[in-house]
């Protein structure tokens, strides 16, 4: 029999950080397992940007945790700090106040000292995220929408630097090794029972941190929780998320939580592969230039208000809208004056498949090859958009374009307005060549999840609303958190804060103190 003080499921993100939480708390054999191969490790966190969303203080505040910054382009940054006030605001607001309070108030409160313990302890490259986070208005980097932190080569150089960090505290990981069971003894875990080449195999333990992420690579728990016509919509990460770990939670009695009809949707290349990721191109599938453009969908109508606000705070939900329009499809559109501002690693010509026309007829024309069904709708509807957009700034001619601000550039005037309105940043779409892009809808990960102590990540029982005696979780099986939308960057962070605690109270339990 095997035996070990603390095994974790899951080999992504939040499941390293609470195995290397566990060995620097006192777990001296911490096991990993996780069912998919070697070369699939690191969950939905590999398919990631990287963006750790944290309270902060600044610019001074956050040069000691990134590297590559040089003093002359320190100077041309313009940073705000980030509050506790502002991140707990992100979150209950995107929620409708639905978040369950004790869960924000531990990510937010705990997530700069993440950073800081994921830079030293895991050697995490962080970097300011120049590309994806900040425009340059007039010679300077201006940050927006609440985020600034990304990791170096994105989510490939997270878990290489979470796997360096792994091998060098002696944690051992397992592949093909599907955890199957839990084993309880008077009401406390003893047990977890895995296949270990494909033969049954009882790992002993007094502790296990579930961190084996959602169901959305499920296609039928994506219908049964999310709806019937989730059934096809493309995988953003892993196509190992199937929900396992709360088939486990539940065999012992683990309270569920959470939004379960709800997930973190986005904006994603129609072209794309629709039931893994690619571990090449990942996040680079994604399509986060509509706040500067406008999408229509198949009838060529507008149906999201583009610039709502920034995309961290529209982009995890617009994934809904889109599979929600006719064919589950949309096309995204900007003309010459914007172009510019598209980010390479998004729609580079390399990246992304582009319909590039001289005039915005001929630009129907070709998008009716790529399912476009009504042509002169589509032309009809940007035509009003575009008087709508010159009435506002006729009204308003002293109002800049600055995508770095929401700066109120609006389609409504006291003249004309649109049903849908754009609220932000919104430019006529006149100016030759004109550009679309083909998109669907993405999923990245599922809201619904399991109850936990917010101190301890300690999993709690259904039928007590106690913890189960030494069962935690992280990651994306944390329940309570996230609903019906999400602040970009702070699911990366959740996983520190939870693995860090899960890993902490497991090696009290296994040193007696818990």
């Amino acid at each position: 029999m095997f035996s070990y003080d603390c095994v974790v499921v899951g080999s992504g993100h939040a499941g390293s950080c609470a195995a290397l939480s566990a060995i620097e708390h006192g777990c001296k054999r911490v096991l990993i397992v996780d069912k998919c191969p070697a070369e699939w490790v690191g969950g939905n966190g590999y398919f990631t940007a990287g963006a750790h969303r944290t309270v902060h203080g600044g610019l001074d505040d956050l040069q000691s945790v990134v590297r590559g910054l040089s003093p002359s382009e320190a100077t041309k940054i313009d940073m705000t700090p980030y509050t506790a006030k502002d991140f707990t605001k992100d979150i209950m607001t995107l929620s409708k106040g639905q978040s369950h309070p004790d869960i924000v108030e531990a990510v937010v409160n705990g997530s700069r000292d993440a950073i800081t313990w994921l830079t030293d302890t895991a050697g995490i490259p962080f970097v300011f995220s120049f590309n994806r986070q900040a425009y340059e208005i007039n010679g300077r980097q201006r940050f927006w929408g609440g985020m600034v932190l990304s990791v170096e080569d994105g989510g490939k150089g997270l878990i290489a630097a979470h796997q360096k960090a792994l091998q060098a505290a002696g944690v051992e990981t397992w592949f093909n090794t599907p955890a199957v069971g839990l084993t309880l003894e008077n009401g406390a875990l003893s047990g977890v029972q895995i296949k270990k080449d494909g033969n049954p195999v009882t790992i002993q333990t007094s502790a296990v941190v579930l961190a084996a992420g959602g169901f959305e690579s499920n296609r039928k728990l994506r219908a049964q929780h999310l709806g019937e016509n989730w059934a096809n919509v493309k995988v953003r990460g892993t196509p190992y998320n199937t929900g396992d770990g709360f088939e486990l939670a539940k065999s012992v009695g683990a309270k569920l939580v959470g939004d379960w009809g709800g997930c973190h949707s986005t904006c994603w290349d129609a072209n794309a592969p629709p039931d893994a990721g690619d571990r090449e191109l990942t996040n680079q599938f994604t399509k986060s230039g509509y706040p500067i453009g406008i999408m229509v969908n198949s009838r060529g109508a507008r149906f999201v208000d583009e610039g709502e606000d920034f995309r961290n705070y529209t982009y995890a939900k617009f994934g809904r809208a889109i599979l929600g329009q006719p064919g589950g499809f949309a096309f995204q559109i900007w003309d010459s004056k914007v172009t510019g501002y598209l980010r390479n690693e998004e729609y580079g010509d390399e990246v992304v498949d582009k319909v590039v026309a001289s005039s915005l007829r001929g630009l129907a024309v070709r998008l009716s090859k790529q399912g476009l069904e009504d042509t002169e709708t589509f032309l009809s509807h940007i035509g009003e958009y575009n008087d709508a957009v010159r009435a506002f700034h006729s009204e308003h001619a002293d109002l800049p374009w600055n995508p770095a601000v929401k700066d109120g550039l609006s389609t409504q005037s006291a003249s004309k307005s649109l049903p849908c309105p754009k609220t932000n940043w919104a430019l006529t779409v006149d100016e030759p060549p004109f550009t679309a892009v083909k998109v669907g809808c993405g999923i990245t990960f599922t809201f619904g999840g399991l109850a936990i102590d917010a101190e301890t990540s300690a999993v709690i029982a259904e039928c007590t609303n106690e913890p189960i005696p030494g069962i935690f979780c992280t990651g994306e099986m944390v329940g309570g958190l996230f609903y019906n939308n999400y602040p970009g960057g702070s699911g990366l962070t959740a996983g520190a804060v939870f693995g860090r605690k899960a890993g902490r109270a497991a090696a009290r339990l296994c040193s007696g103190e818990l």
